[in-house]
């Protein structure tokens, strides 16, 4: 499959995560379940995406001698879910790294011409120096990354990275065409989108699965 050969385009294929992710997919799954497993799979595709963190060595006193052993340094990470899906896949990469500060960017698609529009924005300060994490768990059409990137580009960020649960091959060649030099995390890759510009065969309106509001 020609996104597979996309650079920077990364699919995770951890035994764990498909187990998950299939559950996900289940119209039986039920909102408790399905909002845990949200979680669950947000720290296994952080634990991949977190791989390249820089560490030092510090010294540590053990019980046994004195040691210099690595830490992360830095530490200025954001997490910024696109709403209200993404919200889904925070509380998972905080149990990674619970001292990363938190933004949000609140979009919506147009249920006619299927574009993005912004309708929230609060991220922290010094936002520009953090290394940005952008959550949620589908990319359909790719619009709503590829405008959520854009506005934290044109904050002054350099290092931003993109994670999501499930990816349309229409909505990576998008994302990637836009924004080459942005890792983008996916846990599955699915067929296609249909003519309403959802995933196939996906596993229907995450937020509305994440919070309850299926009709």
């Amino acid at each position: 499959m020609e996104e597979k050969k996309m650079k920077n385009v990364i699919y995770l294929d951890h035994p764990l995560l498909q187990h998950k992710i299939t559950i996900l997919r289940d119209k039986k799954t039920g909102t408790n379940e399905f909002r845990r497993l949200v979680k669950e799979v947000a720290v296994l595709e952080g634990y991949e995406a977190l791989r390249h963190l820089k560490t030092e060595l510090v010294d540590v006193e053990t019980p046994i001698e004195n040691a210099k052993e690595p830490k992360i340094s830095g530490k200025k990470l954001c997490f910024v879910p696109i709403l209200r899906a993404g919200l889904g896949m925070v509380e998972g990469m905080l149990e990674l790294v619970p001292s990363a500060k938190v933004g949000h960017i609140g979009l919506y698609r147009d249920e006619v011409t299927h574009e993005p529009h912004e309708y929230y924005c609060k991220l922290p300060y010094s936002i520009a120096d953090r290394e940005i994490y952008v959550l949620d768990p589908m990319l359909a059409t790719g619009g709503s990354a590829c405008d959520a990137v854009k506005l934290l580009k044109e904050k002054g960020c350099k290092n931003i990275t993109f994670i999501c649960i499930i990816a349309a091959p229409e909505g990576v060649k998008n994302f990637h065409e836009h924004y080459p030099e942005v890792p983008l995390y996916v846990g599955a890759l699915d067929r296609c989108l249909n003519e309403n510009a959802y995933i196939c065969p996906g596993l229907g309106d995450a937020g509305d699965r994440i919070f309850g509001t299926v009709k």
